[in-house]
């Protein structure tokens, strides 16, 4: 799993409260465990004026205009920031896999559906919860500057404006903070216990030998 450290960079706003992983990643599209190539269809419905199936050239497909993420000025974009309740309705952990393949490594919302916030943090996404005061302050900045960024420093705990001049502190858990600085996901975790399941394995081995013959 990638590590999160510290970003800088472009924010998107999807100003809308409740949006579930059905929006995120459309259920016709579940039909791979790989964690790639979702980012083509994320919020589908929403990013596109024809109904997407899996397989379709997306490149011959028609964008929705009025769609916020088919602004140009939003290309790019690492951070979005959402309303309250995001990722709520089905436990399908390809929602932050789509969120992640687009390129986004940053979330900011009031709040999030339990399941969905957990398997961000088992993916390298890192979704922060700020009051929604502060929430409503990034909306407007991002509105009113084209270009707006923030930088979100995980060891700190702080989403910060460039120039310093907003810092807004935000909660995360201590083991899962750990995790995503040292890019460890359940894997990653059960591989530095290795030489211990090696000496388990061969302990095993010679007390049960029945179980291997």
């Amino acid at each position: 799993m990638q590590k999160f450290i510290r970003l800088e960079g472009l924010v998107a706003p999807l100003d809308r409260a409740n949006i579930d992983t059905d929006a995120i990643i459309p259920k016709q599209f579940l039909k791979s465990i790989k964690r790639s190539g979702f980012g083509v269809n994320l919020f589908d419905a929403w990013r596109y004026l024809d109904h997407g199936e899996p397989g379709m050239d997306t490149a011959k497909r028609k964008p929705n205009p009025d769609f916020v993420l088919n602004q140009p000025r939003y290309k790019g974009a690492s951070i979005l920031v959402a309303r309250k309740n995001f990722g709520c309705g089905s436990s399908r952990e390809h929602a932050p896999w789509a969120l992640d393949d687009y390129g986004f490594r940053a979330l900011i919302a009031p709040s999030y559906a339990d399941i969905f916030y957990n398997n961000c943090f088992k993916n390298g996404l890192l979704p922060i919860v700020l009051p929604e005061t502060q929430v409503d302050r990034i909306f407007h900045d991002v509105a009113a500057f084209p270009g707006f960024r923030l930088v979100v420093d995980l060891g700190a705990q702080t989403v910060a404006y460039p120039d310093g001049d907003r810092v807004f502190g935000f909660e995360v858990d201590a083991f899962r903070k750990h995790c995503l600085l040292n890019g460890l996901d359940d894997i990653g975790l059960t591989l530095r216990h290795m030489e211990e399941i090696r000496t388990f394995e061969a302990k095993r081995r010679i007390e049960q030998p029945w179980l291997f013959s």
